[in-house]
């Protein structure tokens, strides 16, 4: 009897999937039928995008697992009627993505490349920026997408700060962790990056006092989730100067409205949740492997601990 894996997710992802997940199961020798529309009580694995309509997970009985295509699964991992392991989006394509995104936009503002691209004004300004080692840089979140964007700057030579709920240790790379590590690394970070997941723990987590321990002028990029930051406290930090710029991916609201105040203010950057993208090809790979395993009997690859929400 095949394995029969429902694909719920946007209807214009179906066509790219499709032929990735077919070939790619038949590959790994696992008899599938994949569809969109299944009988609930026929299924045994849902490819999942919470964009994709699925709520209500009680009709599938016989269900082994849920397999998210995306990274972040706040919106999913408190689902009462969800009782299966779930198993969170970390991928090749992903991880090099993001890390691609925050190492250029760490090296904009460590060279201070928007002075010279922005500012044509015929001054001469021969003003050489300090080297690598010099400018220390500060991870809030150490997962996969944490440790990698933090591994990659450590290569470049830049003194980075990392930060975690609970210990980690990377090499190349001051890890902290705690209410007292926090404090810690915000107090010397000259650029903070947020790559945190959204959860009760972390909602507001850069707010007024914790934005007022940065170095004044410190930079700020976020391409994890827009409730890490207190938006209000942001805005306040920056008309001040406390903050000299902000680099913004994701916001409580998407899209961004208009009226927002982020889009008119002269020291944020707005850039429309395209830090990284799930590949369809690796994400496929990611999606195959957890079915094989779950049918050979093997643990699940990045499963979701459902009380820390991540």
């Amino acid at each position: 009897m095949p394995v029969n894996v429902l694909f719920s997710a946007r209807p214009e992802l179906w066509p790219v999937y499709e032929p990735l997940l077919s070939d790619g199961l038949t590959n790994a020798g696992v008899d599938a039928a994949i569809g969109t529309q299944m009988d609930p009580d026929q299924v045994d694995y849902v490819v999942y995008a919470p964009n994709g309509g699925l709520l209500d997970f009680t009709p599938y009985s016989r269900l082994k697992a849920v397999l998210s295509l995306w990274a972040g699964v706040e919106s999913i991992a408190d689902n009462a009627t969800l009782t299966v392991p779930l198993a969170r989006m970390v991928d090749f394509g992903l991880t090099q993505g993001m890390t691609e995104w925050v190492v250029g936009h760490v090296l904009r503002y460590h060279l201070g490349m928007d002075r010279h691209i922005t500012v044509q004004d015929g001054t001469w300004t021969p003003e050489a920026p300090p080297l690598a080692p010099e400018r220390t840089v500060c991870i809030l979140g150490l997962g996969m997408l944490g440790e990698a964007s933090a591994r990659a700057l450590a290569v470049l030579g830049f003194n980075v700060t990392g930060w975690s709920r609970s210990p980690k240790d990377i090499p190349g790379v001051t890890c902290l962790h705690g209410e007292d590590g926090l404090r810690a690394a915000l107090t010397t970070a000259e650029i903070v990056v947020l790559l945190l997941p959204d959860t009760p723990a972390t909602e507001n987590l850069l707010n007024a006092e914790t934005l007022a321990l940065l170095p004044k002028g410190a930079c700020l990029i976020n391409p994890g989730r827009g409730p890490l930051i207190d938006d209000s406290a942001l805005l306040d930090a920056l008309n001040a100067g406390q903050i000299g710029h902000a680099t913004l991916d994701v916001f409580r609201v998407e899209p961004l409205p208009i009226d927002h105040p982020y889009w008119a203010h002269p020291n944020v950057t707005v850039t429309p949740h395209i830090a990284s993208e799930t590949r369809p090809v690796t994400a496929a790979q990611v999606i195959v492997e957890n079915i094989r395993r779950g049918e050979a009997g093997e643990p699940y690859l990045h499963l979701v601990d459902r009380a820390l929400g991540y």
